[in-house]
């Protein structure tokens, strides 16, 4: 019997990756050490691991047991303006624990690995980002990701190992931790709101992102490996239409059908204006960004209430405080 194993699948992306496996008839083994995700987002028939892609002697003893013949790795902390200030944490967790799984992949002779790398690989560049930019990553998350990118690249080289590289952006929907005070914004935003407290905005809330619905991406990500044309290939995948920060504010409100405010923070060192272009993959998928940004945050808001409300907890062990904005260390 041969297996997928999704790392992070309890987590928000890796889950539904971990349901269209399930739902094509895939053997999957989900691992993830909770640190983000949850177990009931695992499907009930794959098979659940705790544990981290850290654990190097874990990894050993999982591709020992298993014929894994092809690796969803989602696994990461994917806190990007946060990375600044955890950079050991950062790299072990999405360098290090990267390249554990691509050694276990190597020595096992895996078909294909998949990584789920982020548009903070670009930097700074000017939108539209495409893939054929040289990345000017601009945090430590960013640089995390298009290190393991690079080490794709020459393992493919140097041993074959086939892998597909997807490059998405500001994802929302089902199955996101309402509780991460440091990243995706629309979760935030939703547990703020169910709080009564006001929403949070780094600066005049003016910077544009393309918000992309889970349920867009998904199923591109776990079908890609019976696409033999993606390998080896790098793939920008999101949405199309960026909306401002107070936009997604005011979009957000209407969703949760609850009024709130604005809370306006000092502004903190971000890209400004980030969105892709999506052709390549959209040649070989076809036009697969079809929910619009009211319908997906209807979607979400629903799920959300029925989940309630969060507690936000504070990362414990930040390594830098120096210009750390002041709202991330209120209790």
């Amino acid at each position: 019997m041969t297996y997928s194993l999704v790392t992070g699948g309890a987590g928000f992306i890796g889950a539904h990756v971990s349901k269209h496996l399930v739902e094509k008839g895939d053997n999957v083994i989900v691992l993830d050490d909770l640190s983000g995700g949850f177990e009931e987002n695992v499907p009930q028939n794959a098979i659940f691991i705790n544990g981290s892609i850290n654990d190097h002697q874990l990894l050993e003893k999982l591709f020992n047991d298993y014929k894994i013949n092809y690796v969803y790795h989602l696994a990461a902390y994917a806190a990007e303006g946060l990375s600044h200030f955890i950079k050991r944490f950062n790299y072990t967790n999405n360098l290090t624990g990267s390249v554990n799984l691509i050694n276990e992949a190597i020595k096992h002779k895996v078909k294909c690995l998949v990584f789920t790398s982020s548009i903070a690989t670009y930097g700074a560049l000017p939108p539209p980002m495409k893939e054929d930019m040289v990345p000017e990553p601009e945090d430590p998350y960013g640089i995390a990701k298009l290190a393991v990118e690079m080490d794709l690249k020459v393992s493919h080289e140097m041993f074959g190992l086939d892998y597909v590289i997807f490059r998405p952006h500001n994802v929302y929907g089902e199955y996101q931790n309402l509780g991460d005070r440091y990243r995706n914004v629309v979760g935030i935003f939703m547990n703020q709101l169910m709080q009564g407290n006001p929403l949070s905005v780094f600066g005049d809330g003016s910077q544009t992102r393309a918000f992309t619905y889970v349920g867009d991406i998904g199923h591109i990500i776990a079908d890609c490996v019976d696409h033999k044309e993606c390998y080896g290939e790098v793939f920008n995948i999101g949405a199309d239409r960026e909306y401002s920060v107070k936009e997604l504010a005011t979009e957000v409100m209407k969703a949760m059908e609850i009024d709130g405010e604005l809370r306006y923070l000092e502004a903190r060192n971000e890209v400004l204006h980030a969105h892709s272009d999506h052709s390549k993959v959209k040649a070989i998928f076809g036009e697969y960004s079809k929910t619009s940004l009211s319908d997906g945050l209807k979607k979400m808001a629903a799920w959300a209430k029925e989940t309630g409300i969060k507690k936000s907890t504070k990362f414990e062990n930040i390594e830098i405080t120096e210009k750390l904005p002041p709202i991330w260390l209120e209790d």
